[in-house]
Order: C-alpha cells, then structure tokens, then sequence
C-alpha cells in the first residue's frame, strides 16, 4: 500500500530521540534502582485553584464544540498578557491550541512547504526537526557555541542563510542549554532576519522561568512586530503540561491566513481547559515562582556536587529545568556517557546529541527530581567519571 511522503519525511524522528529514557522506564518497571533525570515534566503540581475551576467548568456543562480561534475569556485573557508587553494587541492577534507543540506545528504549516528551509539553533529541543520536515521544508542548523554560553549571535546566523531560508525558529528561554536571549542580541539578530526577510517563530515556553536574567523577546521590539510569531501554553508555567493548552499570537494577517489551519486540525479547543487557562492568566499564582527558587537551587546544587569530578565540566542554566554537563574530559561522548550512566550506575540522563551536533559531548539533565535524588545521582556520576579517567590514565 502507498503512503505519503510525510511519513518517510518523518520516520527517523519519533521516540527514536528518546531511545535511552524508554530503556530506562524498561528498566525501572523492571524493579531496578533508576535515578531518572530525562524528561522536562515539572515535579510540582498545578496549583489547587486551577484544578478547581476546571472541576467548575466541567460541572458547568464546559465540554461542548468551541470555536476555531478559542474560548472568549482565554482569548482575551491572552491579549491581555500581551499587551502589556506591547500595546497594539487586540483578540485578533491570538490564536489558542492544544499546547505549544500544536501551536508550532500550525504556525509552521502556514509559513513553509517543500523547497524552504527554517533556520534553527544548534543545539535544539528534540522535535523541532520533525516540526519542520512536517512541511516538507529543511532545517538549516546555526551553531550555538558553547564558549558564548549557547546564546545565538547575529554573525553566525548570517553565515548561516541561504536562498531558501524564509523562518528563523528562535527559542529562548533556551531548550536544553537554559540561554536567555539579551534585548541586544534580539535586536541584533532582528536586524538580519529585517534584511533577509525572514519570519521570526519564538517559542517562549520557558518564559516565566528565567532565573536572573532579564526575559527578552522579538514580539516586544516595535520593529519586528509584523514578523514575528509567539507559541507558548501554561505546561511550564503553572505546572500543568498534561492539559494541553497553548496559543500563537503574532500578526492579524497571519492569525487570520492561520485560523483555517487550525480549524481543520483541531475546531477548537477544550472550553473547560481554556476556562482553567484564562483563570491562570488572571490570576496571581506561585507555581512558576516556586519552580524559579527550586531549579535554580538545584542546578547550583549539581554544580557543587560536581565540582571536583574528573573530567566533568557544569554550565549551569540562565532559566528552565536543565542543566547541561560537559563530559568531554572523561574520553567519552555524551551519548558513550549516558548510556554507560545508565548501565553502570542506573542514572538516566538525556545524552546531548540527542539536541543536535553542538551539544555531542554534553548530557541534559533535568531539576525536577528531590534534592536527595539530586545528591545521589551526582554522587554516580562522579563515581563512574572516576572510573573513566583512571581508564584513561591506564591507557596513556
């Protein structure tokens, strides 16, 4: 039987990624003693307000069809959010989805097809590729090099462009490196994407989880305002990934072109989710706060920890729930380290390659475990470091 090409397109680009957590869940459901620090799943709750006015919505018969570009109060409780970052918001320049995956999805069906190329840092959140082949166009990959703390430049985006190039997929706060773009370094690879004229997609997912750092975005620079597209949800920010709720705001145009899109993937989301969504807009909850003060301490916790491990190197994060480890000085790759982490010592980590090439040598590891969790899985990663370069100083 025939198939369309979408499924050849994207058939390296499933669980395959996710190889060593799979392996790892095997094994724990095994009864084996696993330390499982891969998935970005936040460790807290939704708050208890949240779930309540689902619960509300729910009994309040909230559970029939919606409409194409989302429930009235989300719609307007997004507009809000985004004009008080910049004040020519309206409701039409908000689309809701279910999560920000969907979202980007969406946004990228609209802007690219067959023969386009979407630009995108190296390193970069794992489905990304296959968001992008979806459509038929091709990445074209712009190295987030490590000796500037992952953060993109101007320069090397640039050096990057080709003919094909119409999007550039931006992400900050960064996904798995923790960067947070700086007002400057927007401004700066604005400036290429005006000359190139290129769309600009940011995936802000992580926004209300920027350590110190100042949160910084493309949408806010007036001079970029009809190019560019903002994907987010509420999984991060209130703890609440399993509901599925997100959204794109960008330009009327293109939420207007998009709306049909949207309408034949989805018609609509959940009113009883988009209810809980626009309470969590307007309302003063501290769930993001209480992750902030948590995977900040935990990603200093790790770096302490690791201090004096042999060939072990901590970056710690700007914002997120990861911290990455450079584990070049033991002689292995991050993929090589990984696996013998989880085989020798049972700590499942998520190795860097599975980000792409610049982050080959790395390991993602995730802030959403208990502290005692935290303490004994560097305790294994220092211990099989350990027995690494002793291989190696054997070997010399």
């Amino acid at each position: 039987m025939r198939y369309a090409s979408i499924t050849s397109r994207l058939a390296d680009l499933g669980s395959g990624k996710w190889t060593l957590h799979i392996r790892a869940r095997q094994l724990k459901a095994s009864g084996a003693d696993i330390i499982e620090l891969t998935i970005g799943e936040p460790d807290l709750p939704p708050d208890r307000s949240l779930l309540d006015e689902c619960q509300r919505a729910l009994n309040a018969g909230r559970y029939r069809y919606s409409n194409g570009r989302g429930e009235p109060a989300v719609v307007a409780a997004l507009a809000e959010k985004y004009r008080r970052r910049r004040a020519d918001v309206t409701a039409e320049n908000v689309l809701c989805f279910p999560g920000t995956q969907t979202a980007l999805f969406a946004a990228m069906l609209g802007l690219v097809e067959a023969g386009d190329a979407v630009l995108v840092g190296d390193p970069l959140y794992a489905t990304y590729e296959g968001v992008i082949r979806s459509t038929g166009a091709h990445q074209v990959l712009v190295p987030l090099k490590p000796e500037f703390g992952f953060h993109m430049r101007a320069e090397d985006l640039e050096k990057a462009i080709t003919p094909e190039c119409r999007v550039l997929l931006l992400n900050t706060p960064h996904n798995p490196t923790g960067a947070v773009l700086t007002a400057a370094e927007i401004a700066a690879i604005g400036e290429v994407a005006r000359r190139h004229d290129l769309w600009i997609v940011c995936d802000e997912v992580y926004e209300e989880l920027v350590f110190d750092a100042e949160f910084a975005s493309p949408f806010d620079n007036p001079d970029l305002a009809e190019r560019t597209v903002v994907v987010s949800s509420i999984s991060k920010s209130h703890a609440a990934p399993g509901f599925r709720s997100g959204w794109a705001v960008g330009p009327v145009e293109f939420t207007n072109r998009l709306l049909p899109i949207s309408e034949t993937m989805l018609f609509g989301v959940q009113p009883f989710i988009a209810d809980m969504t626009a309470y969590a807009l307007t309302h003063e909850i501290e769930t993001a706060k209480r992750m902030r003060e948590t995977y900040k301490r935990r990603a200093g916790r790790i770096a302490d920890r690791l201090a004096y491990a042999p060939g072990v190197l901590v970056l710690p994060p700007e914002a997120g729930m990861f911290t990455l480890i450079d584990v070049f000085g033991t002689g292995l790759s991050g993929e090589a380290f990984a696996w013998a982490l989880l085989e020798e010592e049972g700590v499942a980590v998520m190795p860097g390659s599975s980000f792409g090439q610049q982050a080959q040598n790395f390991l993602r590891v995730s802030l959403t475990v208990p502290d005692a969790d935290i303490d004994e899985a560097c305790r294994r990663i220092s211990s099989l470091a350990e027995r690494l370069i002793a291989r190696k100083e054997r070997r010399a």
